[in-house]
C-alpha cells in the first residue's frame, strides 16, 4: 500500500476548491445503488433518483413480500421509460440473518444492567425480559462473555434503537444476556449480530431460492446480492441454482462480505464471484472499529486488480433523517472513491430515509469531486505491474486503449462489445474519461424462438465505474465489415454529442474488432 495513492501529482490550488462544479451529463463515474422501499417506491421519487444518478435498484427481501416488491419494480419500469435512463435490478437475499421476532410490533424498552433472555421459541411474545429469535442453535454457538448486537433493520448506528448485549449464561436452548446500554427497540424487524461466531444457517435459504426462482425469473434480475457469503462454495451453490433457471444463468453474483468468516476466505470468494459488496454495517460489528478501514482498502485493491466491481455500503447514514451528511461521512465517500470503489450502495438512506433523491445527488457530487483528484497515473502503473507479462490479447488492447486516450486527451473511449468483457477490462484501468460501451446484441435460439442477447450485458455495466452502456442495432454485429462498424460508430458518436460528452474537434478513442483483429484507433472529430 503506497502512501502517495491519494492525490494527483501536482498540488491542488486552494482557490480551485471554491470553484463551482460543472454539471455534466454523467453525474459521476462512480455508480450509485439505491435500495427501494417505503420512502422511495413511487414513480415520481424513483424518476428523481434516476435523474440524479442512481443506476442500480436494489430490492431487499429481508422485509416486504414479493407482491410489494413487484409493485415497486413496475414503478421503476415506468420511471425508466419516462426518464430514458437505464437501470439494473439487484435482488438481495436474506441469507443467514438472525432476526428478533416481534409479532405484536410493540416497542420494547431495555434498561442497562438488566437481563434479557433470547429464546428460539417463536410462539412467545417479545417483551423487555424475553426476545424470541429465528434460530435454534444460538445456545450452542455462544459462550459467556460473547457480544451480541440487536438493532433496527439497516440500523444506522446513531439511533437509540440498538442495544449491545453480553452473554451471561446459557440455559438449555435459551441465552441469558446482560444489557449494556438502555434502548427502545421499535418496529417489526430487528436483526441480531453475534461477533465472530459461525452461524449454522445456509447462505441461500429455501425462502431465498423460492424468491429467486419466482420473482427473480419473472423479472430477469441482473444481479444477485448474496448476503452473508462466507465461503467460495456459497457462490458456487448460488451459481448452480441460477444456472437451472433459464435466463438467470446470465445473472451476476455479488458476494456480500459481512463477517470475519467471509474476510478469512476473501481471496477464494473473489475468484468465484462477479463482484464484491463490502457490508460495512455488519463488518463494523464483527471487526474492531480501528480495523474496518484496513479491510476496506485491502479488499477494494484486490477487487481492482481482479477487474471485478467493488461496492461499498453504509456511507451517509445520518442522511436517513438529515438533509446534509456529516463531515466524516462526506470524507468517507470521497475516500471510498480514492480507494478505487466502483459503486456506493445506499441502504436505509433511500429505503426509509426522508431524503432519497437529495442523498443520491450529494453522494454523486462528492464522488465526482474525488474522481477529479484520483491519481490515475499511479493506479495505471500499479495495475499493469500487477497483471505482469505476457499480457493476454484482450488485456493488452484494453490497457493500450486507456493509455492512448490519456495521451491524446480523448473526451471518451468507445468500445464495441457483445459480452461486455472488453468494456469491463478497459474500465479496470480506470480511464479519466467515460467509456461508452456499445453492446452489440447477438441472435440466439432455443429451437422454438429467436431472441437477442445484449440487454443483460448492457445493464450489468451499470455497476462498473466509468462504464456507460448503450444498446446498438442488432443488425450490426460486433465483428463485421468496416461499413457496418462505421454506421454503429456514427450512432455512438451522435449519442455522445447529444449527451454533451463529445464536442466538435474532440478526440475519441475507439476499440473494436475487425475480422479476427482487435483495433484501437484515434479519431479527431470535425465540425
Amino acid at each position: 500500500m503506497h502512501a502517495n495513492h491519494l492525490l494527483l501529482e501536482e498540488p491542488i490550488r486552494m482557490a480551485s476548491i471554491l470553484e463551482p462544479s460543472k454539471a455534466s451529463f454523467f453525474p459521476a463515474m462512480t455508480k450509485i445503488v439505491g435500495t427501494l422501499g417505503p420512502k422511495s417506491r413511487s414513480v415520481e421519487v424513483i424518476s428523481g433518483c434516476l435523474k440524479v444518478g442512481m443506476s442500480v435498484a436494489r430490492f431487499d427481501f429481508s422485509w416486504g413480500d414479493p407482491d410489494y416488491h413487484q409493485e415497486t419494480l413496475e414503478n421503476l419500469k415506468a420511471a425508466v421509460k419516462s426518464t430514458k435512463k437505464l437501470c439494473a435490478v439487484m435482488l438481495d437475499t436474506v441469507g443467514a440473518e438472525l432476526q428478533v421476532v416481534n409479532k405484536s410490533e410493540k416497542s420494547i424498552s431495555l434498561v442497562a444492567d438488566g437481563f434479557v433472555v433470547l429464546t428460539p421459541n417463536q410462539e412467545q411474545e417479545a417483551s423487555s425480559e424475553l426476545l424470541p429469535i429465528n434460530f435454534n442453535g444460538l445456545a450452542k454457538s455462544v459462550k459467556k462473555g460473547d457480544t451480541i448486537f440487536v438493532g433496527q433493520y439497516l440500523f444506522t448506528g446513531s439511533e437509540t434503537t440498538s442495544v449491545w448485549l453480553e452473554v451471561s449464561e446459557v440455559k438449555g436452548d435459551d441465552v441469558v444476556c446482560v444489557i449494556k446500554n438502555s434502548a427502545t427497540l421499535a418496529g417489526a424487524l430487528f436483526t441480531l449480530h453475534v461477533s465472530q461466531i459461525h452461524i449454522d444457517l445456509p447462505t441461500l435459504s429455501d425462502k431465498d431460492k423460492e424468491v429467486i426462482s419466482t420473482w427473480g425469473v419473472k423479472n430477469k434480475i441482473d444481479f444477485l446480492s448474496l448476503s452473508y457469503t462466507r465461503h467460495a462454495e456459497d457462490v458456487r451453490q448460488a451459481r448452480d441454482h441460477l444456472s437451472k433457471l433459464g435466463d438467470l444463468h446470465q445473472t451476476q453474483i455479488f458476494a456480500k462480505i459481512e463477517n470475519v468468516e467471509g474476510l478469512n476466505h476473501f481471496d477464494e470468494i473473489l475468484q468465484e464471484a462477479d463482484g464484491i459488496i463490502l457490508s460495512r454495517g455488519n463488518l463494523g460489528i464483527d471487526l474492531p472499529p480501528e480495523k474496518v478501514f484496513l479491510f476496506q482498502k485491502a479488499a477494494v485493491y484486490k477487487c481492482n486488480m481482479a477487474g471485478k466491481p467493488a461496492v461499498i455500503t453504509r456511507v451517509v447514514d445520518s442522511m436517513t433523517d438529515n438533509l446534509r451528511p456529516t463531515r466524516a461521512e462526506a470524507t468517507d465517500v470521497a475516500n471510498a472513491v480514492l480507494d478505487g470503489s466502483d459503486a456506493i450502495l445506499l441502504g436505509a438512506e433511500t429505503l426509509r430515509g426522508l431524503y432519497p433523491i437529495e442523498t443520491i445527488s450529494i453522494v454523486g457530487k462528492i464522488c465526482a469531486e474525488a474522481e477529479k483528484v484520483f491519481n490515475q497515473d499511479l493506479y495505471f502503473k500499479k495495475t499493469v505491474k500487477y497483471v505482469g507479462e505476457p499480457m493476454t490479447h484482450l488485456e493488452s488492447i484494453a490497457s493500450s486503449a486507456v493509455r492512448a486516450a490519456i495521451k491524446v486527451k480523448a473526451s471518451v473511449i468507445i468500445c464495441f462489445t457483445s459480452s461486455g468483457r472488453a468494456a469491463r477490462l478497459i474500465a479496470k484501468y480506470r480511464p479519466t474519461m467515460p467509456v461508452l460501451s456499445v453492446v452489440i446484441p447477438r441472435l440466439k435460439t432455443n429451437q422454438l424462438k429467436w431472441s437477442f442477447s445484449g440487454a443483460f450485458e448492457a445493464r450489468q455495466s451499470l455497476i462498473v465505474r466509468g462504464l456507460f452502456p448503450m444498446l446498438a442495432d442488432p443488425r450490426h454485429p460486433a465483428e463485421s465489415t468496416n461499413a457496418t462498424n462505421e454506421s454503429v460508430l456514427k450512432v455512438a458518436l451522435d449519442h455522445g454529442k447529444a449527451s454533451g460528452v463529445i464536442k466538435s474537434h474532440d478526440r475519441v478513442v475507439v476499440c473494436q474488432k475487425v475480422g479476427d483483429a482487435s483495433v484501437v484507433k484515434i479519431i479527431e472529430l470535425e465540425d
